[in-house]
């Protein structure tokens, strides 16, 4: 399976509010239950969507994208005072061991997951911190989202996230898309 990044060309895709049949906001900030004080990361932020939706509920919300273009969209659209906008793989992430309360990834999993940025993630999230990822399942029927090729399925990212030391809270499989809650 080979990585790829969203095309830059088509970031006004990532701002379709129809994204939230996917991902709700709710159901998003349910799963990550942060606090009022928590760090916390966006992997794969993009122009900021669900940047923006998490964003009041932490202290401090790290936007990680690898493509520096999609900061300038989400620079334009406006970066809410809580986020701060870092450029990184999440195989590299720029944070100390445990600085992390939380992390999520909204249907980005697919872009980067692969032993070492799992096991990246497990070095920054502190210890019962969680990460939530939101993905398009292989088991979809892709009209929506990336070719079913590049997806996985709900058991590999359960064990792609077990092997890197996370224990699994919740598992949520839908018709396209599944998500998981996992706690270091």
């Amino acid at each position: 399976m080979g990585f790829h990044t969203f095309p830059v060309d088509r970031a006004d895709a990532l701002e379709d509010p129809s994204r939230y049949r996917f991902c709700s906001r709710e159901e998003l900030l349910e799963q990550l239950d942060p606090e009022s004080g928590a760090v916390v990361a966006d992997l794969g932020s993009g122009t900021g969507f669900y940047a923006a939706d998490v964003a009041p509920f932490v202290e401090t919300l790290y936007a990680v994208d690898v493509q520096p273009e999609m900061h300038e969209l989400h620079r334009e659209k406006g970066v809410p005072e809580t986020v701060e906008l870092v450029t990184a793989n999440v195989s590299s992430l720029p944070f100390d061991d445990d600085r992390l309360d939380g992390a999520f990834s909204v249907m980005t999993h697919h872009e980067y997951a692969d032993d070492e940025a799992l096991a990246e993630l497990a070095r920054v999230l502190r210890p019962d911190g969680r990460l939530v990822t939101v993905d398009w399942s292989a088991g979809g029927s892709g009209d929506d989202g990336p070719s079913l090729d590049e997806r996985f399925g709900t058991e590999t990212v359960v064990s792609q996230l077990e092997t890197a030391g996370f224990s699994i809270a919740e598992v949520r499989a839908r018709p396209e898309t599944f998500a998981v809650v996992a706690r270091r």
